[in-house]
Formats: structure tokens, C-alpha cells, sequence
């Protein structure tokens, strides 16, 4: 069987042809890889890894293998030496394994110059950056089971036919249709998750492309391949009598096992890449499992793309396909939702009416670069329900790949928190608190109608507290959360103490407080507002609790701007200026609520401090290092907008914004004692409890942040700002918030999934570029010609003794 082997590679070897095929397939490569504009680009593709290569490979492949093992029997045939081989002393399975192995070693051969390529992306990457190396070998492992699957169809088609031409086309015919055919076929059925789709292997290819080694896809390849041998060594005894029964049981058996292995057995998976990004969390499994009828998902993101939304395009297939192997029921399909619409305004504006709205991005064709509509979203479809899932991450002051960087690390939460949509039923209650001067509905309209999706929403005042407190509470007790949304008026003992043992009792709470009177209405028609400290009676409530929200403003130089308008009438114009009363705020800390989410916009926001007392405190929002404190009373004038502009230009001054970063957002978790503990109580009731059971509260020192604009008395979408065209992250903040607060599944953790991505130093590109198109081009055909360099002086001085 070594002879043969041998005699294999020194036949390819010996010929100007070996050397031209393997050389073909690294020039196409170079060529699409570093030098052609078009999607396999790697450098203008922004992102350090080979998903190019792996994606262009097979359709090389297809031709490259055949054109390899054509001659491997077809020759033997023709040249009549094929009997002779019978005659010696080797089986015809060995025989035919031999041949194989001989190819297969070619075909390694062919691919070690491409491992030159990871030099590049080396040097080329940003310094700080790391290659996927794990991903990368799982990707390598696919493409050799790919190769192995397509030499063993080259070798049943050389059997077939003396002729090498034919033995070629009946290869590439084969190659082709075992990958693409079937799973074509199977999309074009509309069963892209049935046999036939699980029969084609390019599923499986692109499986393990991605860094994920799942055994079944093992036992798929060796199956197949196990079979198209089995199939040659039929072909070579076919009409010389030799066939016997008994010499094909063993093999048989050994198929039946590995297709039953790669259908039957559970998924056993192992994720090689250095983040862990294709392992799904525990909570998307459970999920997802619960679906017993087809969940059906159709993604937008389809056609001619810039290489960033490729990259999430890439992403999205692979974690769909993650999420159909835990359950078969899952079957997704991405369209291009603007091909051949006759009308594609209208088409935009039925997208508009569901929420989806388009993202611009700029697409590089013919050296020439336009501007395209994309729509990175999702539709989800169970049963009668459907609902939209945002794949793109749009953050103020990012670059299109931070963009996509923090898309692709939300994706799977953004998937699973639309399948909980319509999979699981509602249960959670929230309960909205009426009476004490709360927003009224219009300006916190869109926060809640967006929060109907997940929970049953009800309003809930504490009027009936005077005449019946225990029903009250009792009433209460039937919500899981309660949100109060900028009170504007006291609390009474009797209100707080039901509020308090509503907490005692598992309640959870959202509280957006203001702790000064602050207007920014009132402060633009007269140019100043007199800030003063609110009471609303809850002081002690909260420092019970372990926080205390202080009266006072914070000032950052990290801000949103203030619109004014100048000039009169038609001449007049809406100018930004910087206004430090409105913090951008952001949380360094890795939690579920605040990970990867845009910029929240506070207004006038106070201070919180936070109290030893046992109870575990996490600040989620919090000002730039570059703030300060005003006390209050304070006399707020736009006049300021000069000194803040000085700032700005010449740089903060340390001795006046040195207060650090200050608290505005905070968790409290844990077992609450009562504020009413050793106090004497509003009215007597049966069930208290001095303390409390696990539970949890948000303080949030900002009443405006849950509030929405109006136009044309319509609520606009919260975190948008009209005037700046600017959105905010308020609305993704409190979802969080509301999600974790009432989150037993523990979905929302997928959030703090962080994914690590490579990228390109697009100066070196810039500067360079001719550079690496031809060293990636002609150091592999170097490496390949120094391969047959040291074969043949090998051979040579093997033989010359």
C-alpha cells in the first residue's frame, strides 16, 4: 500500500501538469483573496481571520479535486496496467484506499502554502489584536473533511471510465452536487431542514468552518466517505466475477453505524474558539426547546454588502444554525427584501409601519463606491406570532466595525429575547403607580407599549390606602414590579408603608426620582430656572434601603447638546451647544443591563450615594471622570452655554470637574429590612415583616429619563431626540432594567457575553496594499516550487547511488 501511495504522488509530481493544478489553485486564490474587489477580499474586508478563504474554497475545489484524481483509475484503465494491479498481492480495498491516500496527501500539499496567509494577517492586523487561532483550526478541519469527501467522489469517478476527461466532468458533477445540489434542492422545496438538507454536506461545512467540531458532522464525513470507496471497489470488480457479498458486510455495518451516528446520536459539540462565541448560553437552549412547532425565521440580510455587514451576515447564518441544532424546528432563510419590487418606496414604508427602519451603508463596486439601503433585522414567525428582531447596534461615535463588533455580540441575546416574544406566554405583571404626580401616560407611552411584548402592564394608584390599606396591599402583591415615574408629590406614612412591605414581600421596583425641581422648558422661555430640592417624603424610604439620592446637579463635560433656536421667523435656525446638565452617562462594568448599549441621556440628574447596610449595590449609570456637583438652591441660566463653550475649546479645568465619577443609576439586590422596622406603623397588619425576603430595586436619579417627546401629541420613540436626530440609549436601559428585575430564565445574562474580533490596521493597508497582493500571490507559489524543488533532488540522490 506505500508503494502505491508513493507511486501516486511521484506520477503527480513528475508531470508539468501537478505543478499547474496546485498552482492554478493558489493564483485563483491570491487573486479573489487580496487583489479582485469583490466579497472575498480580505483586506478590504476590515476584519483579521480567513472567512474568505474557507467561503471561496469550495467552489475552487469542486474543479481542483477532480482534475487531481482523474487520472488516479481512468489512466490504469487506458493504459491497461489496472489488471496487474489486481493480480498483486494487495486487496482491492487496499488498492483502492491507497489510491485515495495518495490523493489525499496531494491535496494537503496544495493547501500548507495557504497557512502563509496567517503571515500576513499577522502583520497586517491591529498590534493589539489577536487571531482566532481556535476558530481558525476548527475552519482548517472542515476544509480537509471537505477535501476528503471530494477525493473520494474523484476516485468513484475515475473508476467509471478510462477516459480522464470524463472521469474529470463526472467529478465535478458529483462534487457539486453533494454540495450545493442537495441543500439547493432542499431550499428550493421549501425543506431546507429536512433529509435533504441533512444529507448535503455544505451545512456541515460551514458548521465546522466557524471553529465548532460537532461529532456528527465526524461520523457524516467518514460515513460518506466510507461509502463513495465502497462504491469504487464495486466498480473495479463489476464484470470480473469477483464480486462476493461477504467482502462488503463489514463495510456495510461500519456505514450503517456512522450515518445512524451522525443523525441519531445527540449533538456533541466543541467550540475552538477563543471567546467561546458559538456556545450557546444555558437559558437560549432552554428556550429554544420549548418550540414544538416550527419557529421560523427570515433575515433581511441579503445582496450586495459592504465587507462589515457581510461579516454580521456570516454571524447571523452561523448562530442560526447553532440554534438548529439544539432544535430541528428552527428553519431560517435570508432574503433581499428590495429585489425585484416593483414599488421598494412602499416596501419601506410597510417595513416603517413595523418598526424596521433601514441602515445606509457604502458599497464598493467596479472601483466605484454608492450608497445602498440595508436592513440589518429579522423576523421571527411562531405559530401566529411574529415579531422583529434589530440585528445592528447603532452607538454614537463608533466606526462601522465597532458597530458590527457590538452587533455581533449582541446577536444572540437579540434573537432569543425576540423568540421568548412569541414563544413563552405572558406572565409577569406591571404595575405602572398613578396618584403621586407620576408622567402622565402620553410622555411614557412608548416605553410601556414596547414593555406589552414581554409583560401584562396596569396602572395602579394608593388611593384606596386611607379607607382599605390591606386590600390595597393585597392587590398590589398580585404585580412582580412596580415603576414609578417622576412623582412630583409626597408620599404619605400610609403609601410608603405598603410600598415597604410590598418590597418585604418579593416586589421588585423601578424608581425614577427627581430630587430637585428642574424644568428645561421653563429655563428656555426666560433664559433661567431657580433649581430647588423636591421633597417627596422618601428620603428615609431610600436610606433604609442603602441608597441616598442627594439634592443637588451633576455637571459632566461628557453631554448631550442643547438645541436653542436663533433668529426670527423663517431665518431662524436650531444650533447645539454644550450643556453639561445632561450627561451621556455609561457604566464601565460588565452587567446584563448596561453591556454593549448606546449612551443614556439624563437631564438634570442628582447624585447618589450608597450605604453600608448588607444589601449588594451595583452602579449602572454613572458620570464621566470630568464632572462636577452644583448645590441647590441654584439659579440654572443659559448664560452658562458661554462658559461651557470655553470649556470645550480649551479643555476642562481639573480643579472645578474633579468630582470623579458619580453615581445616578443604582441595582439594589438582596434581603431589604423594613423602613418601618422598630417604628411605630400607619395601621396595623397581620403579615409584616420587619425583614424581608430576596428582591431587588433600581434607583434611578433622573425622572426624565423613562420620558418620550410628543409630536403632534403622537409619542415619538423614547431615547430619540427630535432635534438632534440623535438616539439614545434609554429605552434599551430600562428594557434591561425591567428584564433583569423580572428575569428568572436568565436571558437577559446573555448580554455580558463578550466576543473578541481581529481587525485590519487600515493604514498599513493603505500604505502597503501592493505590497501583500504580491507576496500573498507568489510566496505560496515559492513554497510550492521549493516542494517540488526538494522532491526531485530527493529523487535524484536517492536513485544516482
Amino acid at each position: 500500500m506505500i508503494a502505491i501511495i508513493k507511486r501516486e504522488i511521484a506520477s503527480f509530481f513528475s508531470s508539468a501538469v501537478g505543478y499547474l493544478v496546485i498552482g492554478v489553485f493558489l493564483v485563483v486564490n491570491g487573486l479573489f483573496l487580496w487583489v479582485f474587489d469583490g466579497p472575498f477580499n480580505i483586506l478590504y474586508a476590515g476584519f483579521a481571520d480567513l472567512a474568505s478563504f474557507f467561503q471561496l474554497a469550495p467552489w475552487i475545489l469542486v474543479f481542483l479535486i477532480p482534475a487531481v484524481s482523474m487520472r488516479s483509475f481512468s489512466e490504469e484503465k487506458r493504459s491497461g496496467t489496472l489488471e496487474l494491479l489486481l493480480t498483486k498481492p494487495i486487496s482491492t480495498s487496499g488498492l483502492v484506499l491507497a489510491k485515495y491516500l495518495g490523493i489525499l496527501v496531494l491535496l494537503i500539499i496544495s493547501l500548507l502554502p495557504t497557512l502563509l496567509y496567517l503571515l500576513s494577517l499577522e502583520s497586517l492586523k491591529i498590534d493589539a489584536d489577536l487571531l482566532d487561532y481556535g476558530s481558525i483550526f476548527g475552519s482548517y478541519l472542515g476544509l480537509f473533511l471537505l477535501m476528503a469527501a471530494f477525493a473520494s467522489i474523484g476516485v468513484l469517478a475515475s473508476s467509471l471510465t478510462s477516459n480522464q476527461i470524463v472521469a474529470f466532468l463526472f467529478g465535478v458533477i458529483g462534487c457539486f452536487g453533494a454540495y450545493f445540489g442537495l441543500q439547493g434542492l432542499a431550499e428550493s422545496l421549501g425543506s431546507g431542514s429536512g433529509l435533504l438538507n441533512d444529507l448535503g454536506m455544505q451545512w456541515r461545512y460551514e458548521d465546522l468552518g466557524r471553529g465548532v467540531v460537532d461529532f456528527k458532522h465526524l461520523f457524516y464525513f467518514l460515513a460518506f466517505i466510507l461509502l463513495m470507496l465502497t462504491g469504487t471497489e464495486m466498480a473495479l470488480l463489476q464484470g470480473r466475477k469477483r464480486i462476493q457479498p461477504k467482502q462488503f458486510i463489514k463495510p456495510t455495518l461500519l456505514f450503517v453505524v456512522l450515518v445512524s451516528a451522525s443523525f441519531v446520536l445527540p449533538s456533541k459539540r466543541f467550540d475552538l474558539t477563543a471567546d467561546k462565541r458559538y456556545s450557546l448560553n444555558e437559558a437560549t437552549e432552554q428556550l429554544l426547546e420549548k418550540a414544538e412547532a416550527p419557529l421560523n425565521v427570515t433575515v433581511f440580510l441579503e445582496g450586495e454588502f459592504p465587507a462589515e455587514f457581510r461579516k454580521l451576515q456570516a454571524e447571523t447564518k452561523q448562530l442560526l444554525q447553532g440554534f438548529k441544532s439544539v432544535n430541528r424546528r428552527v428553519n431560517f432563510e435570508f432574503v433581499n427584501v428590495l429585489e425585484d419590487e416593483e414599488n421598494p418606496e412602499q416596501v419601506q414604508q410597510q417595513l416603517a409601519n413595523m418598526g424596521i427602519l433601514p441602515a445606509r451603508a457604502t458599497v464598493r463596486q467596479a472601483g466605484q463606491t454608492k450608497q445602498e439601503l440595508v436592513y440589518p433585522w429579522a423576523l421571527a414567525n411562531y405559530q401566529d406570532k411574529t415579531v422583529a428582531v434589530p440585528l445592528l447596534k447603532n452607538q454614537l461615535g463608533t466606526t462601522m466595525e465597532e458597530r458590527v463588533l457590538n452587533s455581533i455580540q449582541n446577536l444572540e441575546y437579540a434573537f432569543a429575547d425576540g423568540f421568548s416574544k412569541v414563544i413563552e406566554p405572558k406572565k409577569r405583571k406591571v404595575a405602572v403607580l398613578k396618584g403621586n404626580g407620576q408622567l402622565q401616560d402620553a410622555y411614557i407611552a412608548d416605553f410601556f407599549r414596547s414593555l406589552r411584548d414581554y409583560y401584562f402592564i396596569a396602572e395602579f394608584t394608593l388611593d384606596s390606602v386611607a379607607s382599605n390599606p390591606g386590600g390595597t396591599l393585597s392587590k398590589l402583591n398580585e404585580f412582580d414590579l412596580i415603576v414609578s415615574a417622576k412623582p412630583t408629590q409626597r408620599f404619605n406614612p400610609a403609601e410608603k408603608y405598603i410600598l415597604d412591605q410590598y418590597q418585604m414581600q418579593g416586589g421588585k421596583s423601578l424608581w425614577l426620582v427627581d430630587a430637585i425641581t428642574m424644568e428645561t422648558d421653563s429655563l428656555q422661555l426666560s433664559g433661567e430656572y431657580l433649581a430647588t430640592p423636591k421633597d417627596l417624603n422618601l428620603t428615609d424610604f431610600f436610606f433604609k434601603y442603602g441608597v441616598r439620592i442627594n439634592p443637588n446637579l451633576v455637571q459632566d463635560v461628557y453631554a448631550a447638546p442643547l438645541v436653542l433656536a436663533t433668529g426670527n421667523g423663517q431665518e431662524s435656525q436650531y444650533e447645539r451647544y454644550p450643556w453639561f446638565y445632561t450627561p451621556l452617562t455609561a457604566s464601565g462594568i460588565e452587567h446584563p443591563i448596561t453591556t454593549n448599549i448606546e449612551a443614556v441621556k439624563l437631564q438634570y440628574p442628582s447624585g447618589i450615594d450608597t450605604l453600608e447596610n448588607g444589601i449588594s449595590k451595583t452602579v449602572l449609570l454613572s458620570s464621566s471622570p470630568l464632572s462636577a456637583i452644583r448645590g441647590v438652591p441654584n439659579l440654572v441660566r443659559l448664560e452658562e452655554i458661554e462658559g461651557f463653550l470655553k470649556t470645550v475649546g480649551e479643555g476642562p479645568d481639573p480643579a472645578v470637574f474633579n468630582a470623579g465619577e458619580i453615581p445616578m443609576a443604582v441595582l439594589l439586590e438582596g434581603a431589604f429590612t423594613s423602613v418601618f422596622m422598630n417604628r411605630q406603623k400607619p395601621y396595623n397588619y397581620a403579615g409584616h415583616k420587619d425583614q424581608g425576603v430576596a428582591s431587588k430595586m433600581v434607583v434611578v436619579s433622573d425622572g426624565d429619563l423613562i420620558r418620550n417627546d410628543l409630536q403632534a401629541n403622537r409619542p415619538l420613540e423614547l431615547g430619540y431626540d427630535r432635534l438632534t436626530g440623535n438616539f439614545y440609549g434609554n429605552k434599551e436601559f430600562l428594557l434591561n432594567t425591567v428584564n433583569y428585575l423580572l428575569d428568572d430564565s436568565g436571558l437577559i445574562n446573555i448580554r455580558s457575553k463578550e466576543i473578541k474580533l481581529a481587525f485590519l490596521d487600515q493604514q498599513k493597508i493603505a500604505r502597503d496594499a501592493t505590497l501583500w497582493q504580491a507576496l500573498n500571490i507568489l510566496l505560496p507559489l515559492t513554497l510550492l516550487a521549493l516542494i517540488g524543488f526538494f522532491y526531485r533532488w530527493n529523487r535524484r540522490r536517492k536513485y544516482a547511488r
